[in-house]
């Protein structure tokens, strides 16, 4: 059996996805980027391949993308991460055909994709890195409201009336000010209710550059988070999509433009 490998290195986390012949995801992983790419990327391949059952000579090619994706020379080719977002939101969701709009909130930075109705790329615009409308914006709130990350939809969901308005647009002075209300007697639920409609807020702001058709496909780590989905459709008025492991849809879609070069070479996928 020949498998296919896309390795996503972000700034925070590495995504490991692997494929069949047939697209089908047969393993993947996640794990801390920390400050060794490469060494990290390798132990969590090798751990993958080990835990799976699989030979590395049966990953008979390899796409890297991410803000890491040079570092990693065991690959046979690299590719933007725009465009493995694409490729990636287009396999996983059975509605392709109407997917027009993508959300990608990383561990410190935000993409908004365009597709017109082929699925191919029209336009994609990103936020500033200090931005706070990203992953590491809802880890600070999550530490400095002593509650764990994957805790903050349960929050959400408590929260009562209005939510807070987070008026900062950098982490450093949104970090002060959710200090500053929670010390005036701002309860936990609805501070993080106004950090999520906060990062909707920039979201939205960004995706009607372009103008909304079609699907909205939702995906990244924080798209776990039932609690900024929430405030995501509120402010977009319409539904999202995420899928049911959103953090690995760029690697998945890494790993589906491996299959397709090796494809390209003449060889035979399916064995």
């Amino acid at each position: 059996m020949k498998y296919f490998g896309g390795i996503d290195i972000g700034s925070t986390t590495i995504k490991i996805v692997l494929i069949d012949g047939r697209h089908h995801i047969v393993a993947d992983v996640t794990c801390p980027t920390g400050s060794h790419f490469h060494k990290n990327t390798m132990a969590a391949f090798e751990g993958l391949l080990a835990d799976s059952n699989i030979r590395r000579d049966d990953v008979v090619y390899i796409f890297s993308t991410g803000y890491g994706r040079k570092l990693f020379k065991e690959s046979d080719e690299t590719i933007s991460e725009i465009t493995a977002n694409a490729i990636g939101a287009n396999g996983l969701c059975e509605s392709h055909e109407s997917i027009q709009t993508i959300i990608n909130i990383g561990g410190q930075d935000l993409k908004v994709i365009q597709l017109d109705r082929e699925g191919q790329i029209e336009n994609f615009a990103m936020n500033d890195k200090c931005a706070a409308g990203t992953g590491r914006f809802l880890e600070m709130t999550a530490r400095n409201l002593e509650v764990e990350v994957d805790e903050l939809g349960k929050y959400h969901e408590r929260a009562q009336g209005v939510p807070i308005t987070i008026n900062s647009t950098c982490t450093v002075f949104a970090e002060s000010e959710i200090i500053s209300l929670l010390a005036n007697g701002h309860g936990k639920e609805e501070l993080i209710a106004g950090v999520h409609y906060s990062i909707a807020k920039r979201v939205a702001r960004l995706a009607k550059r372009f103008g909304m058709e079609g699907t909205v496909f939702f995906d990244g780590g924080p798209a776990k988070n039932q609690g900024l989905v929430n405030a995501l459709e509120d402010e977009l008025m319409r539904q999202v999509i995420v899928p049911d492991t959103p953090q690995i849809t760029t690697a998945y879609g890494a790993a589906l433009l491996a299959w397709e070069a090796y494809d390209d070479m003449g060889e035979a996928v399916n064995g």
